[in-house]
């Protein structure tokens, strides 16, 4: 077997007894440690912290706009204009990284339960 093959095997035994919404926070923090070791560095590692970003919110945004996505109107609504906000961040020529970590830490607390 191959070392993939094992690590996707252990991350799917791993993720099995964890809920959805916890491994969707996962995802969250992920990007966020990404966000910041990059803040403070190199130019290149700031470009892929913002394309991992990028990638996420838009992923995310595009589940929100999926007719048959079970959240409520109103809570799709409000975390689409923070996605918006959060995009239009990312295309500063200097994007506030404290203010997109904060924001993404704020969706992993709020899938997690936690305030």
């Amino acid at each position: 077997m191959t070392a993939a093959r094992n690590a996707a095997l252990a991350y799917a035994a791993a993720s099995s007894h964890r809920s959805l919404r916890e491994q969707e926070a996962d995802v969250f923090k992920r990007v966020n440690y990404v966000l910041q070791s990059a803040r403070n560095g190199r130019k290149l590692d700031q470009v892929k912290a913002l394309s991992d970003n990028r990638r996420l919110w838009t992923t995310l945004l595009d589940l929100l706009h999926d007719r048959d996505n079970a959240l409520p109107a109103e809570l799709r609504a409000s975390i689409i204009s923070v996605g918006r906000t959060v995009q239009r961040e990312m295309q500063n020529s200097v994007p506030d990284f404290s203010f997109l970590i904060a924001i993404n830490e704020n969706l992993a607390a709020g899938l997690t339960g936690q305030k």
